[in-house]
């Protein structure tokens, strides 16, 4: 049976993220990512597999951006045994590196888990932003 004590032990493992992205620290990201990662990320290509494609996204935004903020809002877990999932709404926000400030966008996540030798490891991610059937373009100015 699930406890509160693992769900916060997943909410702790989330938090880190937005402190890791904050610090620009890849090798704090690497420990919350599982080596065979799925990433279902904003940008191309469709699916960014295996933890270095991971940590590349998250370079690739260390390289955009002089500050980094991340948010986390509304995240709803389901633990059970060894797996888990959450979903909730993301925003990164920050600095640019030409200077320009940016709040960022709000985008729908879902996070799922699996316990590893006692640790809580994401195997799998997806970020997405809705999309106006009409136009085809992604709705980006939506908040939670």
């Amino acid at each position: 049976m699930p406890t509160q004590h693992e769900a916060d032990e997943i909410r702790r493992k989330v938090d880190r993220i937005a402190e890791a992205l904050h610090a620009k620290d890849l090798d704090g990201l690497r420990q919350i990512y599982a080596a065979d990662v799925v990433s279902f990320d904003v940008e191309p290509p469709l699916q960014h597999v295996g933890l270095e494609a991971k940590l590349k996204n998250w370079a690739n935004v260390f390289a955009f951006f002089r500050d980094v903020h991340y948010e986390v809002r509304d995240l709803t877990l389901t633990v059970d045994g060894t797996v888990a999932f959450g979903h909730g709404f993301g925003r990164l926000s920050g600095t640019l590196e030409s200077g320009a400030a940016t709040s960022g966008m709000w985008v729908r996540v879902t996070l799922c888990f699996r316990k590893v030798d006692g640790n809580w490891l994401i195997t799998h991610d997806q970020v997405s932003v809705p999309f106006d059937m009409r136009s085809g373009r992604g709705v980006v100015d939506l908040e939670p």
